[in-house]
C-alpha cells in the first residue's frame, strides 16, 4: 500500500507506534537508519531531520557535516519482529543538504533520476532480485565463525537442509512486510541459501533488496545463526551472486530486450567496480557458475548475461556477475543507463556463446573479453569510462575508487 504523509501520522496514531526509524544507506549501501518519536513527524515530513554525516562512509567530513533525512510516506513498512504493543515502523528517506539541495551520495536518488531518464524516453525497466548468502554457527561468546549450518548441497531438503526453517521465517516476515518472495531453497555450498523476487519497478526492486538482507541477519540472529552476504566467505566453496533479472517496457518490438542486453554487455567491464566493490568479489569470478567472461546465452548459467527460459511478462535477460555487497541503488541506475544505451544506439548482440566456458579450451577463451580480475583493473576500467563518468558523481567515484 502507498501511504501519504497524513495517512502516515494517522497510522502512526491508531496503531501504536512509538518508534519511526529513517533509514538510508551510505554509498556503499550498507542500510543506516535513526529512530525518532511520533511527535517529530510532522516536523520531519515537512522539514527533514537533520543528522551528522561526517562519520557515514563518503558522506563529507566535519567541516560540512549537517545532512537533512526527508521520509518517504510511500515506503512506509511495520518492523514485524519488534513488539506490537510499541510497534516500529521504517521510511526510506531522501538526504538534502541544509540549503535544499539534493545530496550528491544519495544513491537511492541517483536510481529515482535513472527511473525518469527512461520514463522521458518512454521506457521502463524492471527488477528481479536473487540474492544468496550462507548461514553461519556463532561461537559462544556470540560472534560469528566460518562453520557452515550444514553441510547439504543444491536444492536438498530436510533433514540434510538445516536452514528450511530459517528460510521459510524469513519469507513468511518479508510477506508481513509487503515484500513477495517467489521461491527458495538450499544453494550449492554448504550452508548457502537463496531467497528470490517477484519483478518489480527499480525503485521498489532496490528498497526490497535492501530490506532483504536486514530481514535475513535479524531473522539468522533470531536462531542462534549469523548470515553473511559478502562475496567469497569461504575459499573452496561457492561464492554469493546477486543475479539481477531485469526486463523492459514496452517490449514490443523484437530487439528491444536483445538491444538492452547489447547495451549492458558493451558497459559491463566499465560498471564492474560498483556490481563488485570488494577485493574478495573478484575471487570469486570464473568458477561455480560465476562468470568470467563478457559473453551471453539462452539457459547457459555459465555465462555473464543469461536470457532463462520464459515467455510474455516473464521473458527477461539474468546478469550474474553482481554480487551482495553491490548497492543496489547505483547497480540498478547504470544497468537502466547501459540498456537505453543500447536501445537508443539499436546495439546488436554477439555471437551467442552456447557451449560451457568453464570447459573450453584457451583459444576458444581468446575470443571473449575478460571481466576485470581485481578491483584494481575494475577501477581502472572505471576511470577510463566516459559512460561512467556521465553517471556515477565524481565524489562516488572517488570513494569506490580512491580509497
Amino acid at each position: 500500500m502507498k501511504y501519504s504523509n497524513e495517512e502516515v501520522m494517522q497510522y502512526v496514531r491508531e496503531e501504536d507506534v512509538k518508534f519511526i526509524r529513517l533509514a538510508f544507506c551510505d554509498v556503499f549501501g550498507k542500510q543506516k537508519n535513526i529512530s525518532i518519536m511520533p511527535d517529530e513527524l510532522p516536523w520531519a515530513f515537512e522539514h527533514g531531520i537533520a543528522f551528522d554525516a561526517s562519520s557515514i562512509a563518503g558522506f563529507g567530513d566535519e567541516t560540512h557535516s549537517d545532512l537533512l533525512l526527508h521520509p518517504e510516506a510511500e515506503t512506509l513498512m511495520v518492523l514485524p519482529w519488534r513488539p506490537e504493543h510499541g510497534r516500529v515502523v521504517r521510511m526510506f528517506c531522501s538526504i538534502s543538504y541544509p540549503d535544499g539541495r539534493p545530496f550528491d551520495c544519495d544513491t537511492r536518488s541517483l536510481l529515482k533520476k535513472a527511473v525518469q531518464d527512461a520514463k522521458k524516453a518512454g521506457y521502463h525497466f524492471f527488477f528481479g532480485a536473487e540474492q544468496e548468502f550462507y548461514l553461519f554457527q556463532l561461537d559462544e561468546n556470540g560472534n560469528p565463525t566460518k562453520i557452515p549450518y550444514d553441510d547439504a548441497g543444491y536444492m536438498d531438503i530436510a533433514p540434510e537442509d538445516k536452514g528450511e526453517n530459517v528460510r521459510r521465517e524469513i519469507c513468511l516476515t518479508l510477506e508481513q512486510m509487503g515484500i513477495r518472495p517467489e521461491s527458495s531453497h538450499h544453494e550449492d555450498g554448504p550452508g548457502q541459501n537463496e531467497i528470490d523476487f517477484r519483478y518489480s519497478d527499480a525503485l521498489t526492486a532496490a528498497d526490497n533488496a535492501m530490506t532483504f538482507q536486514t530481514v535475513v541477519k535479524t531473522v539468522a540472529r533470531r536462531n542462534g545463526l549469523c548470515a553473511d552476504f559478502s562475496a567469497k566467505p569461504l575459499e573452496n566453496a561457492p561464492g554469493n551472486g546477486f543475479h539481477i533479472n531485469m526486463s523492459v517496457k514496452p517490449d514490443d518490438h523484437p530487439d528491444t530486450l536483445c538491444s538492452m542486453i547489447a547495451g549492458i554487455l558493451e558497459k559491463v567491464c566499465d560498471m564492474t567496480a560498483f556490481l563488485n566493490p570488494t577485493p574478495n568479489s573478484y575471487a570469486r569470478f570464473g568458477s561455480s557458475k560465476a562468470p568470467g567472461y563478457v559473453s551471453w546465452s539462452s539457459e547457459n548459467r555459465s555465462q555473464l548475461v543469461r536470457i532463462p527460459a520464459a515467455v510474455g511478462e516473464y521473458r527477461r535477460a539474468e546478469l550474474r556477475s553482481p554480487d551482495p555487497t553491490a548497492n543496489p541503488y547505483l547497480a540498478f541506475a547504470l544497468l537502466i543507463y547501459a540498456g537505453l544505451d543500447g536501445i537508443a544506439h539499436k546495439r546488436n548482440l554477439p555471437v551467442v556463446a552456447d557451449f560451457n566456458l568453464y570447459k573450453a579450451d584457451q583459444e576458444t577463451l581468446s575470443k571473449y573479453q575478460k571481466l576485470p580480475e581485481t578491483l584494481e583493473a575494475a577501477c581502472k576500467a572505471a576511470s577510463q569510462s566516459e559512460f561512467i563518468k556521465s553517471h556515477i558523481p565524481a565524489a562516488i567515484f572517488d570513494i569506490y575508487c580512491h580509497q
